[in-house]
């Protein structure tokens, strides 16, 4: 069996644009879906749209983590030699491993970022003693994806090297 298969950057690429591509779209549903809430809320109570703008940033730095690992992934893919391939299956399955852990997370977050977002800036429009409460539910959905990333981080010093 070839460890060194000239396939085995597919997979770690695949980890690149999975990362990419699951932590954008959590970011990018996070802020359409807390968007909307503090569109609706603010036609009620305008004075509170820029204190409630925090669901919106908290889903745009979903997208950050999943370029932070992409860029890290992509970074230590190497290119093939003259020699062969120097990148190791079970490096492009760790790094596919890693992108999906971190793409995901984003996406489950970005996913109740969005839905707390939306639901607790109306909340706060007409109560605004939730906001505290609202800002702690918040927290904790956004730390699932920087468990996320922190584990994409850790599997991606995870690797075999193809020199000999």
């Amino acid at each position: 069996m070839e460890t060194c298969p000239s396939s085995a950057a597919f997979f770690g690429f695949m980890g690149v644009a999975s990362s990419m591509v699951f932590g954008n779209i959590g970011a990018a549903y996070g802020t359409a879906k807390s968007g909307v809430g503090i569109s609706s809320m603010g036609v009620m109570n305008p004075g509170l749209v820029m204190r409630n703008i925090i669901p919106v940033v908290m889903a745009g730095v979903l997208g950050i983590y999943g370029l932070i690992v992409a860029v890290i992934l992509s970074g230590a893919i190497g290119m093939p030699s003259d020699t062969g391939n120097t990148f190791s299956s079970f490096s492009g399955y760790a790094f596919l491993a890693a992108g999906l852990c971190c793409g995901l997370s984003g996406l489950a977050a970005g996913m109740a970022i969005g839905i707390v977002g939306d639901a607790g800036v109306r909340a706060v429009g007409q109560q605004e003693r939730l906001f505290v409460g609202m800002i702690l539910i918040l927290i904790f959905a956004e730390a699932l994806g920087l468990y996320g990333m922190i584990v994409a981080l850790i599997l991606s010093q995870q690797s075999y090297s193809c020199d000999s």
